[in-house]
């Protein structure tokens, strides 16, 4: 049982170092507080290693993971779009634009994009592959913490990285990183054959466009003028007798 554990410990970590969990986890805690965004991505990791174990070793074939994937991709952009409106059309003088972070639920959003975006993805089949020559228990139980823990690592970047960075800018910042993802997502779920150094190139093309798109839309949008005080009335000292 122990073994089991410690060797998916070891499996799950390698695998996910460098994966698009991390970055999702880096992003998240430049927004959210650290122990909201972990809190969100154990979860989801228990609950996508379970079906791992429990169901994909027997179903693998038969998980939609393509319909899935198509879901989080469409989910990412979405939300990209949404925080880049956010930020963007927020004035440089204000110091706290509306975010996500106070407009929905924080723990509920990670929850969800991690879900999405693990579901069928290479660390659900390695680890139900494991599942097929040892204890599943192990392999769920190891497998989960692995993950938690390389995603943790993002989170520590993330939060020494937040310090130094001011609200809009980690705004802007992350609906760039999930116009990628979620670009990354569609090419490699629509176009397999173009392999992976592609897919991270042609990706790029989203948060540039949609970046341009924002830009221009401000630069378009018309300056609020600024109230002007009226004039004071005139009281009977000031008249010239």
């Amino acid at each position: 049982m122990i073994a089991t554990v410690l060797l998916s410990i070891g499996i799950v970590f390698l695998a996910e170092l460098g994966d698009k969990s991390q970055l999702m986890a880096l992003t998240f805690a430049l927004r959210y507080r650290w122990w909201v965004v972990l809190g969100g991505i154990a979860t989801a990791s228990a609950a996508v290693h379970l079906i791992s174990v429990g169901v994909g070793y027997f179903l693998g074939s038969a998980l939609p993971t393509r319909a899935i994937s198509l879901v989080a991709a469409l989910t990412f952009l979405a939300v990209g779009l949404w925080t880049l409106r956010e930020h963007f059309g927020a004035d440089e003088e204000d110091p706290a634009p509306k975010s996500l972070r106070a407009s929905t639920a924080p723990f509920l959003v990670v929850l969800s994009a991690f879900l999405l975006a693990e579901l069928g993805d290479r660390t659900m089949f390695a680890t139900a592959a494991l599942a097929t020559d040892y204890d599943w228990v192990g392999v769920w139980v190891g497998s989960t913490i692995g993950m938690v823990a390389a995603d943790a690592l993002a989170i520590g970047i993330g939060i020494l990285v937040g310090k130094h960075l001011p609200e809009r800018a980690i705004g802007i910042g992350s609906g760039l990183l999930f116009l990628y993802f979620g670009a990354a997502t569609l090419l490699s779920t629509a176009a397999p054959a173009l392999g992976g150094p592609s897919v991270a190139v042609l990706a790029i093309v989203a948060p540039a466009l949609g970046g341009a798109v924002m830009l221009i839309l401000r630069k378009l949008r018309p300056a609020a003028v600024p109230d002007r005080p009226e004039p004071a009335a005139a009281t009977p000292d000031a008249v010239d007798i």
